[in-house]
């Protein structure tokens, strides 16, 4: 059944996700939920220098929630603030090489809890200034 509907790359991605973990020392942190299928996703951030040093995720969901989501930091990882910025949901269906149509919407999960995992290292930032 998964092998019709996921290529190898999302099996492998959901079947050994990459930097799955909290992060109690995050400087960002977001959190998104998807009412309609159910799935929530939390990525958080470590941050140096502008660049995405460290992430990690907690996710509720399917198979391509979680794949997305591990897709998600990898891509992210090593990027700078603004690159990651840039990451969308169709850059990360194309580097899991597609996803079925009704699971497309699970790569926004992982671009909104990023953006927000963002947002909030800026706000923080401001913050303890």
């Amino acid at each position: 059944m998964y092998d019709e509907m996921y290529t190898d790359t999302v099996i492998e991605h959901f079947m050994c996700p990459r930097n799955v973990g909290s992060m109690n020392d995050a400087d960002g942190e977001g959190t998104i939920g998807d009412p309609g299928c159910g799935d929530s996703l939390t990525i958080y951030i470590k941050v140096r220098n502008g660049i995405i040093e460290d992430i990690s995720f907690l996710v509720f969901g399917c198979a391509a929630a979680i794949a997305t989501s591990s897709m998600t930091t990898e891509l992210a990882k090593g990027r700078t603030i603004e690159e990651a910025m840039k990451i969308t949901e169709d850059d990360i269906v194309e580097a899991l090489g597609g996803l079925p149509e009704n699971k497309k919407h699970c790569s926004n999960l992982g671009v909104k809890a990023l953006r927000s995992a963002i947002e909030n290292y800026y706000s923080r930032k401001v913050n303890n200034k």
